[in-house]
């Protein structure tokens, strides 16, 4: 998408009149305008020049945004793109307006209400006074010519816009008040005192200049709340480092930040901002990564760890290698998904744009009537046109531009400071309408890395004998449960010891010599072709298995030390998580690749509703399909088998520690890669939802009361009449009042759950469809016996690779029972079987 910055745009009429241009041209294939940032996102292969003249012969100007004018490998220039330069003018305008505007309403409300002293040139002197408040309001209105240009350029377009109405408004009180001048003049030189009298009331002087004032002030509160809806991009780019220390030559100097490149190394110091993305190199210290995650709390960071752009230095001294410069930094990638975000527009603001098309062409129509009607029944002209105006100064098409696109700014904003990025206005929309939420499990329910659960030693060994011994012999190993037991050791403060002969045997265990003596390590039955285990210990084994555990036996020369157990762990808030979603009527669904023995145990620890085990990596796309049959999907993951499910979401949610392809995919993306934070996504979607269609119902509520009551229409029924000067201070009031009630969306607290059990449960938690939703109707079931499996990692080896078979569907594996349940579409072969077993490792003991 390429960003414009827009200029000229007054209201939602004007809004609708530059998307129409633009969509018009040529190789556009979508185009959103946004009135609170004045720009516009345009999709497609049309040339800038071509959409920029498209822009400009609509009567509005266009630039490409300087952020997008950066090469990819320097810092995006976002200041400009933010900065406000219309606020200071409209401070301007309306102080020398109110200046001029005082000593008019003196004369015109002060002397003709009050009987205030007037000065010897005006006492007594009518003609002298009206032009003395023809002389004032014309400053004002030259003062404030910019309604003028704008509004009739606009009708010269035949696209009239809310200058358009104010501008009518004024121009139609200050024509009429000159008109009314001249024939008082008329009078007094004809001697008709009391005609003069007549016409004096019929001074609209102080209407033209109090119009165009009021909108001023209405604009420059506007202008300043809309300020504070960009807040939290401003925030950010204020984060975005200058400088850097980098090394050169051995020797340490500071550049602008334009001039890092990949590779290069720079220094951090204590209290300094993190320049670039990077790892570290050299040292250690604590960062605080509150800018980009929304956690005060800081990360330890040591060699090999990576650091982000902006988060901050807490502590100790740090040199760190530049791994992401310019646009490809975490920040700079947070800051265009917000801006992104704002550019885009949300189903809903589509009910806003159909009236705005036509809704100032139906005012200036309504004030035509409203004119006319009164004149048909009698009324002085004075009284039918302050009618008209009335109903041309109240009517407001800024509410109703505004009603979608601050909620959406504010939310957004509100989303990145905690972590959670929206990637347009359609996610942001559609994320609260989610009825069920698909969670992957490795990473996402789970931490991803196996860990030590247990250490079970044997009567008579001593524990640290054990995992002394499992130290030693797995920190050889590449194998992922290895790694648990070298990190267990490592947490003890042990070294592993010197070990020889070591052995991997494929599919079973391991075996080297440790003091003289062999050791061994592996599953069951692979330790007892060595030593003798105790039923209570394989009865152990089982209770561990059964929990989803996956139980190492260990060994050393013929006793038998005991048994570790290690299992994928559950993110620490991942229950409590899905808690939440569950109590906001959310359907939770976890998908696995495990057996149903081990998914099982999961569900039990995480609470999930429904589990559906034995997945596919490019199946979870297929479930998806089918969970969309019962409402709206969201799927939560982080990995790349990840991509086409969170693709085939209604909202794709990636965990942000997951992997680039999986976050590229996504609608939304969670920093902080908590299961929480997906919860909190889903109450901050409900809040801006609800606080645009408290928007919408004010902008539409305000036109539909207020037109009416400017046109007279409720005079003979409660006698009530509408001042123009006050239909000009409602109007201003109102596009106020609709970004006043998004700003209070930084109020709101997206983690507070206590009112979540009050939300509609619109699928209750039963089942929705079958465990193995992914398996086809197949002609033939077989199983095979296969030893040597003694993991979920060994499962899904031999799983991977009887899976290449052509005729293949689903390989399902289980470890415990050396059974392997094959589904196929088409007669295989017992030696296409056994090759592929064997190859993967692990012994092929025929077909059951």
């Amino acid at each position: 998408m390429k960003q414009y910055n827009v200029t000229g745009m007054s209201c939602a009429a004007c809004q609708a009149r530059v998307e129409k241009a633009v969509s018009a041209v040529p190789g556009v294939d979508s185009c959103a305008v946004s009135l609170l940032t004045n720009s516009m996102g345009v999709e497609g292969s049309a040339d800038a020049a071509a959409i920029i003249k498209a822009v400009e012969d609509a009567g509005y100007g266009a630039s490409v945004k300087a952020s997008e004018d950066a090469n990819s490998s320097s810092v995006p220039n976002y200041d400009n793109d933010l900065k406000d330069t219309e606020t200071p003018k409209i401070r301007n305008r309306l102080i020398a307006s109110v200046i001029i505007l005082l000593p008019l309403m003196y004369v015109t409300m002060g002397h003709m209400l009050w009987d205030w002293p007037l000065p010897g040139f005006l006492d007594g002197n009518h003609i002298a006074m009206g032009i003395y408040e023809l002389i004032l309001a014309a400053t004002i209105m030259v003062i404030n010519q910019r309604f003028f240009i704008s509004g009739f350029k606009g009708l010269a377009h035949r696209a009239p816009n809310m200058d358009t109405l104010v501008a009518m408004g004024s121009a139609a009180s200050f024509i009429y008040s000159v008109y009314a001048l001249f024939a008082m003049t008329s009078a007094q030189l004809s001697g008709d005192s009391t005609r003069v009298m007549e016409l004096m009331d019929e001074f609209y002087f102080e209407s033209a200049a109090m119009i165009l004032t009021l909108i001023t002030v209405g604009k420059l509160l506007e202008a300043v709340s809309k300020g504070r809806t960009t807040n939290a991009l401003k925030d950010l780019m204020k984060l975005a480092a200058k400088t850097a220390v980098v090394i050169v030559d051995g020797k340490e100097a500071e550049v602008p930040i334009e001039q890092v490149k990949i590779g290069d190394r720079f220094v951090v110091r204590p209290g300094d901002n993190i320049p670039v993305d990077g790892v570290v190199v050299e040292g250690s210290s604590a960062v605080n990564e509150a800018a980009l995650t929304g956690e005060s709390i800081p990360v330890d960071k040591a060699v090999g760890d990576t650091v982000s752009a902006a988060t901050s230095n807490e502590s100790g001294y740090m040199v760190c290698e530049a791994t992401r410069v310019g646009k490809d930094t975490t920040l700079s990638q947070i800051i265009q998904m917000v801006s992104d975000a704002a550019a885009t527009k949300a189903p809903i603001a589509k009910i806003a744009d159909r009236v705005s098309g036509v809704f100032v062409p139906a005012v200036i129509l309504i004030a035509l009537i409203t004119f006319v009607i009164w004149m048909l029944v009698g009324q002085p002209v004075g009284y039918a046109l302050a009618r008209a105006i009335s109903v041309l100064v109240i009517s407001c098409p800024c509410a109703l531009g505004l009603a979608t696109p601050v909620a959406i700014m504010v939310g957004n904003g509100r989303g990145a400071k905690n972590g959670i990025m929206f990637k347009t206005a359609v996610s942001l929309e559609e994320t609260g309408k989610t009825q069920i939420v698909a969670l992957d499990k490795t990473g996402t329910i789970t931490k991803g890395e196996p860990k030590v659960i247990g250490v079970f030693e044997a009567e008579g060994i001593d524990d640290v004998d054990l995992i002394r011994t499992a130290f030693a012999l797995e920190s050889k190993s590449e194998h992922p449960l290895a790694k648990a037991i070298v990190e267990r050791g490592l947490e003890d403060g042990m070294e592993p010891a010197d070990i020889s002969d070591f052995k991997a045997h494929a599919g079973s265990g391991l075996s080297a010599t440790l003091d003289g003596e062999n050791i061994y390590g592996g599953n069951g039955d692979f330790i007892k072709k060595y030593v003798a285990i105790d039923e209570e210990s394989l009865g152990l084994a089982d209770t561990l298995a059964n929990k989803g555990e996956t139980p190492l036996f260990f060994a050393k020369g013929n006793r038998f030390l005991g048994i570790i157990s290690v299992a994928d762990v559950i993110k620490d808030d991942s229950p409590e998580a899905i808690r939440h979603l569950k109590n906001m009527g959310i359907h939770v669904v976890m998908l696995t690749g495990d057996n149903e023995k081990t998914a099982q145990a999961i569900v039990k620890e995480a609470g999930v509703d429904e589990v559906i085990s034995g997945v596919k990596p490019d199946g979870k796309e297929e479930v998806i399909r089918k969970l969309q049959e019962y409402g709206k999907v969201a799927m939560v993951g982080d990995g790349i088998n990840d991509a086409p499910a969170l693709t085939r979401a209604d909202i794709g949610i990636a965990i942000g520690a997951g992997t680039d392809v999986a976050i590229d995919a996504a609608d939304v993306v969670v920093v902080k890669s908590r299961l929480s934070d997906v919860a909190a996504a889903i109450r901050l979607s409900k809040a801006t939802l609800r606080n645009i269609h408290e928007n919408l119902f004010w902008a539409f509520f305000y036109n539909v009361i207020g037109i009416p009551l400017a046109a007279g229409a409720y005079i003979h029924a409660f006698g009530w009449t509408l001042n123009p000067m006050f239909g000009a201070a409602a109007m201003s009031l109102s596009s106020f009042c609709v970004v006043t009630n998004a700003l209070r969306l930084n109020l709101f607290k997206m983690h507070d759950s206590s009112k979540d059990k009050s939300m509609k449960n619109t699928l209750g938690h039963d089942m929705l469809i079958n465990n193995n939703v992914t398996n086809k109707e197949e002609n033939n079931t077989m199983e095979i016996t296969v030893n040597g499996m003694m993991c979920q990692h060994c499962e899904a080896h031999v799983k991977e690779a009887l899976e290449k078979i052509a005729g293949v569907e689903e390989a399902t594996a289980n470890h415990e029972a050396n059974l392997v349940t094959l589904k196929t579409s088409a007669d295989v072969a017992e030696a296409d079987l056994k090759a592929a077993v064997e190859g993967a490792g692990y012994e092929f003991a025929g077909i059951r």
